[in-house]
């Protein structure tokens, strides 16, 4: 287990679900943990969860998508705690349409900028930073980075996006000490699917997935994320059923995309 004290840690989308769970842990460790997220009120609940923890938290309300907003969130971390050790990029959204449904195109550009752009200001901010620290670099991607998954293209695309990004940023920073680690989770336990996107472009409010099948919970999901954040890997891919689908796509990809379409299920179902 890495020392975390006094060391500060920046978590975006951390107001609920992966990002939250990651705050309190750390806290828990005597990190100080920077919290980004849109909502002050859910924030504020979580810091005074990470202080009970044993941490010191800085809440900042940010809305990922504005890179001024980014700009901010980094200073006012550097401020409080004179440096990031750090960033995880967690904040995100997702959707549950298929392409010939959409009547909103603007549901792609809003998760692109979101998950992928929000991810790269982040990081252009923080990263000067990080390397002061020699620091660690996180995106939480998921599985829909590495294989398309129907009724999910926006979303996987702006992971895809994420999964390039920051692959060409590791090899950038090799020699400067800075780690980059891309997490992959599958169906993981959380309200992300309950927020999604429909057609329309507005919160479907409860998920089309039975949740009862095929999900990890959010403890063991944040074990594995702490454990590789700990070892400062480069990849997490969190099943053996998944590291299986990376080795198939390369030589049977027909049956990858039977497997991630059975994986979702039909909605009508």
């Amino acid at each position: 287990m890495a020392n975390m004290q006094g060391k500060t840690i920046v978590i975006t989308g951390a107001s609920a679900g992966i990002g939250k769970e990651l705050a309190v842990v750390y806290a828990s460790r005597r990190a100080n943990v920077v919290l980004a997220a849109r909502s002050e009120e859910a924030l504020a609940q979580v810091k005074q969860q990470c202080e009970q923890a044993g941490g010191r938290a800085l809440a900042v309300a940010t809305d990922v998508a504005d890179p001024e907003a980014c700009r901010r969130m980094v200073e006012r971390a550097v401020e409080t705690f004179g440096g990031i050790d750090t960033l995880v990029n967690n904040a995100g959204i997702t959707m549950w349409a298929r392409l010939d449904e959409v009547t909103d195109l603007s549901l792609f550009e809003r998760i692109m900028r979101v998950n992928y752009l929000g991810s790269v200001y982040c990081t252009y901010h923080a990263l000067p930073h990080l390397k002061a620290r020699k620091g660690l670099l996180v995106a939480i991607s998921s599985l829909t980075g590495k294989t398309g998954v129907p009724t999910r293209s926006a979303y996987a695309a702006s992971k895809h996006a994420m999964q390039g990004f920051f692959d060409s940023v590791r090899v950038e920073l090799r020699d400067t000490g800075v780690d980059v680690l891309v997490v992959s989770p599958g169906f993981v336990a959380t309200e992300i699917r309950d927020r999604a996107v429909g057609p329309d472009g507005k919160p479907i409010q409860k998920s089309r997935r039975d949740e009862s099948k095929g999900t990890m919970d959010l403890q063991t999901c944040v074990e594995l994320i702490v454990r590789a954040m700990d070892r400062r890997d480069r990849d997490l891919v969190m099943t053996t059923k998944a590291k299986v689908a990376q080795v198939l796509k390369l030589i049977a990809p027909g049956f990858v995309d039977i497997i991630a379409q059975k994986a979702v299920q039909d909605r009508d179902s």
